[in-house]
């Protein structure tokens, strides 16, 4: 999954840029997690790479930026689904630092492309009924729900695949 893309939102229009830049590579049964119980799991999903966000903010006259560092990525032919934890996030969106955000991208050719994000559009209610931020897992986004204007991705759809044990 790769690319820079430029987009719009079709909810709240304003003079606001928004661009998430991708160089994402998936890299099955990489990295290890420990579930509770004391049992290490990998995954097919696994991925690394980097996720660059830059947002315009025109009223203000500021642009905000933070990076993600990917760790989990499902494709299907011309479409991705990808997550990872911001690693460095400007002073205004400190906020986000070492919280997970996920990502869609639909590739739908030049000039066709789509994409989604998790902290503007998810929430998440709690035990007691109190809604929040999304808690979000690996690799949940939702639908890519936002037009490209200018700029391209590519998604290359990676199959799943068996752990290379055979478990």
């Amino acid at each position: 999954m790769t690319g820079s893309a430029e987009f719009v939102l079709p909810y709240g229009q304003d003079g606001d840029v928004r661009s998430f830049a991708f160089d994402v590579r998936s890299a099955p049964y990489s990295r290890t997690i420990l579930l509770p119980g004391g049992k290490e799991v990998s995954s097919p999903a696994d991925a690394t790479g980097t996720v660059w966000v830059e947002h315009r903010l025109a009223e203000q006259n500021i642009t905000v930026r933070f990076e993600a560092a990917v760790d989990c990525m499902i494709t299907s032919p011309g479409h991705a689904a990808l997550t990872g934890i911001v690693t460095r996030a400007d002073e205004i969106a400190i906020e986000h630092l070492g919280k997970r955000v996920g990502f869609s991208v639909q590739d739908g050719g030049r000039g066709r492309d789509r994409v989604g994000f998790t902290w503007s559009a998810s929430f998440d209610q709690d035990e007691a009924g109190n809604w929040g931020p999304a808690r979000i897992g690996t690799c949940l986004a939702p639908a890519a729900f936002a037009t490209v204007s200018r700029g391209d991705y590519t998604v290359r759809h990676a199959q799943l695949t068996a752990p290379p044990d055979g478990e």
